[in-house]
């Protein structure tokens, strides 16, 4: 099974943070915030949005991109960016991978971006439109890796209540 981290670089919006959080306690991907937060930790629309998988999380927090990059700076790190050449789904991910995401208003950092090009990648979408949501564009990228693995340990049945799928 892959082992996603998902990294939001000084995410500021809350809603997007927790719905972010979601995505990583269906997945079992890890989360890491790179501070700083654009809100507190204890935010009602971080919560709310995050519903009630708080406790199913892995969450690492880092006083910056340079307290991150000093701890995984040396593992596969994809920084998902509208200004990259390949998209994502050019590349195979590894089997533990980081994925970065930039702040809401302004991305990742243009100097962060120009010293890895080659992992730069970008989500295709229609031209003059400045970017997607932020948690569409994680749930995006993680369910592509999974999907290159056959979804490898996430279930793949749906869970009917009152009707069997395979019922005929």
């Amino acid at each position: 099974m892959p082992h996603v981290h998902i990294v939001l670089f000084e995410p500021e919006i809350p809603q997007n943070t927790g719905n972010v959080a979601r995505t990583c306690a269906a997945t079992g991907a890890s989360l890491h915030l790179i501070k700083p937060l654009g809100f507190a930790i204890d935010d009602k629309k971080l919560k709310r949005a995050g519903l009630d998988y708080w406790d199913k999380l892995d969450i690492t927090y880092y006083d910056g991109l340079a307290d991150f990059l000093s701890k995984h700076g040396d593992k596969p790190i994809y920084f998902f960016t509208t200004k990259a050449q390949n998209t994502y789904a050019d590349v195979f991910y590894p089997d533990e991978v980081f994925l970065m995401f930039g702040k809401e208003s302004a991305g990742l950092p243009e100097d962060l971006l120009f010293a890895h090009p080659e992992t730069a990648v970008r989500i295709p979408m229609r031209d003059k439109l400045r970017s997607l949501n932020l948690s569409n564009s994680v749930a995006i990228a993680v369910y592509e890796i999974f999907r290159q693995r056959d979804f490898e340990g996430l279930c793949e049945i749906g869970h009917l209540t009152k009707y069997d799928w395979n019922a005929k």
